[in-house]
Parts: C-alpha cells; structure tokens; sequence
C-alpha cells in the first residue's frame, strides 16, 4: 500500500458550516469566532444556573456543528441582555449579539422546543410596533394567559400592588411621536435581517 492510501480521507470540519453561519448572523463584529472557552461568559450571567448550556459550552457546540442542539437549546432565551458576559470577556465577544442571531435562526427555522419564549419575543415586538414601546400590564397578562394560567393567580397580587403604587399601567400607553418614524426603522431592520 502507498502513503496516499494509508491516511485517512480528508473531512471537512463539520462546525464550520455553522460558525460561519451564526457569524454572518450576528455580524462579524460579534468576534465569535476569537472566543477562548475561558468561561467567563458564564460566570458573568445571572440566569446561567437556568439555562441549559452555558454561552461557552453553546460556543463549542457551534464550533463542532451541532445545530440541532444549538437551536433547541434555552440559553439564548434565558439571556437577559445585560451585557454583564460582553463587557467581562478578555476577547471582546459580543455574547449578546450572538444570543439575539440564535434566537432569531431558532424562530426562523422553528427549531425552539418550547414556544414560550417565542410567543414573549413575538408580543414584545408587537407592543413595540404598535406603542413604540413596551406595555408591561398587556405584555404579561397576554404572556400569563397563554402561557401559565394556572399561574395567575399567585402573582395577581403583585400585579394589584404596582397598579396600586402606579409602577404598572393598566390602559395601554400612547404611541410615541415618531412612530411612522420608528416603523420605518422597523421594516428597514427587519429587511436587514431577512438578507443576512
């Protein structure tokens, strides 16, 4: 037998085809790819004891190719945008902005386990559409409804307390000045994101 027959077929990297996936989703600006397994993205996080996988082990499971994995699992939708793991990583990764490009493969593609989280994501942006900004007392109860009716009442009582203590509107706000403004930004990112 020859050299050449000994050594074994050449593979492509399974995982590159995905991390260069997630990389144009989230931008290259999100320097995914510079990430050093150190952990502390992780560390950093204050919902990590939820999530399934931590950002680091999400990271290493882009690399090998696991998608299925990557887009079934809950860190993503756990992260709650602090930038806490972005400003604390020693390679500059954009955690965050990876988080929101696998949120956003995952509904694209209707990968997510469970669609609780995805109905949240979708009923924020509604209310941002169509007030131009949040509106917790109609956010939640559509969420609650949904999502944890038998829930309710249990947290009802908090709910009557920031009505009380005017932390909570119960009528939905006024739109923004500028929302055909804001709309058009809308629809100009959302056209973006299609393209990516």
């Amino acid at each position: 037998m020859t050299q050449d027959q000994l050594a074994p077929p050449a593979v492509a990297d399974p995982g590159r085809g995905f991390l260069a996936e997630v990389v144009a989703r989230a931008g290259t600006a999100a320097r995914l790819e510079l990430c050093i397994q150190c952990g502390v993205c992780g560390g950093s996080c204050p919902s990590a004891d939820e999530m399934d996988q931590t950002p680091r082990t999400l990271f290493a499971m882009i690399r090998a190719g696991m998608r299925e994995h990557v887009l079934r699992s809950t860190t993503p939708w756990l992260c709650v945008s602090c930038y806490r793991c972005t400003v604390r990583c020693p390679q500059g990764v954009q955690v965050t902005d990876v988080m929101y490009a696998l949120k956003a493969m995952a509904v694209a593609q209707h990968t997510y386990l469970n669609a609780t989280a995805a109905d949240f994501s979708r009923a924020f942006v509604w209310n941002v559409e169509t007030f131009g900004r949040s509106f917790e007392a109609g956010l939640s109860a559509r969420h609650y409804l949904r999502h944890y009716l038998t829930r309710l009442p249990a947290v009802a009582p908090m709910g009557i307390g920031m009505l009380r203590s005017r932390r909570l509107r119960l009528l939905p706000p006024r739109r923004i000045r500028g929302i055909a403004d804001l709309r058009r930004i809308l629809v100009c990112a959302k056209a973006l994101e299609a393209a990516a």
